[in-house]
C-alpha cells in the first residue's frame, strides 16, 4: 500500500467559526440542502463524534450510490476536522481509503483560509495522479463556494 498527499487551500471572506460549524458540525444537515445530488448523511455507527461512521447517500441514477466516513477528530476549539473516506463506489479497485485533514484559520480580512491535506491510501503500488486528485478536489469546491453562498445570504446562522 502507497500513500499519495496533496494539499490545497481555500480563502474565504467568511468567519472561520461559521465554516467550521456549517461544514464540520452540522454538516448531516446542511450538505443535503446544498448539494442536490446528496439525499442525506445518516450516522451509521457511533454518536456522530469521534469514532463515529457516518453514510453519504446520493439521488439515485447518479454515478455515486453512496460514500461511508470515519470520523476521526472534531476539534471546536483550534477548528480542525479530520475524517477518512473508508468505503464507497469512488474507492474502487485502486483505493483503500482517502483520508482529509482539514484546518480552518482566521485571515487579515476577517474571514478564513480552508487548510486541506488529502491522503490516499492506494492498493499495491498505484499512484494518484494531480487530474484525480482534482477531481476530487473539484466537488470539494463546489460545496465549499456552495455553503459560503449560503452563509452570505444568512448571516445570522452558525455564529
Amino acid at each position: 500500500m502507497g500513500v499519495n498527499t496533496y494539499t490545497h487551500e481555500a480563502t474565504s471572506t467568511i468567519a472561520p467559526i461559521r465554516l467550521f460549524k456549517a461544514l464540520v458540525v452540522d454538516a448531516d444537515n446542511l450538505i443535503p440542502k446544498l448539494m442536490s445530488d446528496v439525499k442525506n448523511i445518516e450516522t451509521v455507527e457511533g454518536d456522530g463524534g469521534v469514532g463515529s461512521i457516518k453514510k453519504m447517500n446520493f439521488v439515485e441514477g447518479g454515478p455515486i450510490k453512496y460514500l461511508k466516513h470515519k470520523i476521526h477528530v472534531i476539534d471546536d476549539k483550534n477548528l480542525v476536522s479530520k475524517y477518512s473516506l473508508v468505503e464507497g463506489d469512488v474507492l474502487g479497485d485502486k483505493l483503500e481509503s482517502v483520508t482529509y485533514d482539514v484546518k480552518f484559520e482566521a485571515s487579515e480580512n476577517g474571514g478564513c483560509i480552508c487548510k486541506t491535506s488529502t491522503e490516499y491510501h492506494t492498493k499495491g503500488d498505484y499512484v494518484v495522479t494531480e487530474e484525480e486528485h482534482n477531481q476530487g478536489k473539484e466537488k470539494a469546491m463546489d460545496l465549499f463556494k456552495a455553503t459560503e453562498a449560503y452563509l452570505l445570504a444568512n448571516p445570522t446562522v452558525y455564529v
